[in-house]
């Protein structure tokens, strides 16, 4: 079996607990206005490997992941290949190494299925306060990831809920309430982390020729993120 890859980060420690080997999937069907690699959203692109070759490749820094780290495949939207996330997790297990998946939680079917029976840690973008946010910013319905969420709550996976946070378009305290009500509604729901908007990519759009949705608005500032994560803890 074979997958298509965008890229490989051997050391991260921000995708995830601990640190981790992290892969970045190719393709992606939605369009987030602050996306930060459009590079991968071609279904087409990247370059091909095997669930054998990443294996082999994420244990020779076994070493540093410690007690908590792991392998994390990202995207793009992993979901998009998950026989090939299913497989290679299921390696994955097989070693020992703790499997997280970094998800929309876009895509629903039985591969997806198959592919959480597997996955130790779900990392699930919970982009948008609404569905008219959705809409106009991701490409996709709230209840995508919504019911993304009861699925992993019914199935007791640990999940993170992640949002970025992006100045006048879900920056305050009220378009976040919700997200950290879910907390209270799904067990599964272990920690919420938001994230800092950043325009790092903006010169990706420009290579590809494309508008960078987001590039009139600034940078998020880490002030910004505790003044909402304090008032909800």
């Amino acid at each position: 079996m074979e997958g298509r890859v965008h890229s490989i980060q051997t050391l991260g420690t921000v995708d995830g607990p601990g640190v981790r080997f992290v892969l970045f999937m190719q393709g992606c069907p939605l369009r987030c206005g602050f996306c930060h690699n459009p590079d991968t959203w071609d279904a087409g692109g990247g370059k091909t490997v095997t669930p054998e070759e990443i294996l082999k490749n994420a244990t020779r820094y076994r070493a540093y992941f410690g007690k908590e780290g792991g392998i994390t495949v990202s995207g793009g939207e992993p979901l998009m290949q998950a026989e090939f996330v299913r497989e290679l997790f299921t390696l994955c297990k097989k070693a020992g190494l703790h499997t997280a998946l970094d998800t929309s939680g876009c895509l629903w079917n039985e591969k997806v299925e198959a592919l959480l029976e597997v996955t130790d840690l779900v990392l699930l973008d919970h982009k948008m306060p609404d569905e008219a946010r959705y809409r106009a910013h991701i490409g996709c319905g709230i209840d995508a990831p919504e019911r993304f969420l009861a699925e992993l709550d019914a199935r007791h996976i640990p999940t993170w809920l992640r949002r970025v946070i992006v100045t006048g378009i879900n920056d305050t305290i009220e378009d976040n309430r919700a997200l950290f009500a879910l907390k209270n509604t799904y067990p599964c729901v272990k920690k919420i982390e938001l994230l800092p908007f950043h325009k790092f990519c903006y010169t990706k759009y420009e290579k590809m020729g494309l508008p960078f949705p987001f590039g009139d608005k600034p940078a998020t500032s880490a002030a910004q993120i505790e003044t909402i994560t304090k008032e909800f803890e």
